[in-house]
């Protein structure tokens, strides 16, 4: 059974609000910018990480220097798994913020 839109909107919304907070408790120089259900993230050295959702496919996308990842929710992991690769959200921008930073964060809660 696919997402209702009103569901889908709540798991992006809290999605990017506690992708916001991991940043924003973490002390690191990034600039955060949530508008229009569009979140971006910098880092010190300009590269960005920007989460957007694809509403019509339900689907969460991260854009970012390494390539395009779409994720949708899984669930029964109440999870976000990529389309492609399986690969948790929360791993793929752990790996993406590390390279970036040299830092390790918790992402685990989204």
């Amino acid at each position: 059974m696919s997402l209702t839109e009103a569901r889908f909107h709540d798991l992006v919304d809290a999605t990017q609000q506690n992708l916001e907070d991991v940043f924003d408790e973490s002390g690191l120089d990034v600039d955060l910018e949530n508008s229009a259900g569009v979140l971006t993230v910098e880092f010190e050295d300009g590269t960005q990480l920007i989460f957007s959702r694809q509403e019509p496919l339900r689907q969460l996308w991260l854009a970012a220097r390494a390539g395009g990842f779409h994720f949708e929710y899984d669930e029964e992991y109440s999870r976000w798994k990529c389309h492609s690769s399986d690969e948790l959200l929360s791993e793929v921008v752990q790996r993406l913020t590390e390279e970036h930073t040299d830092v390790e964060l918790d992402f685990n809660e989204i």
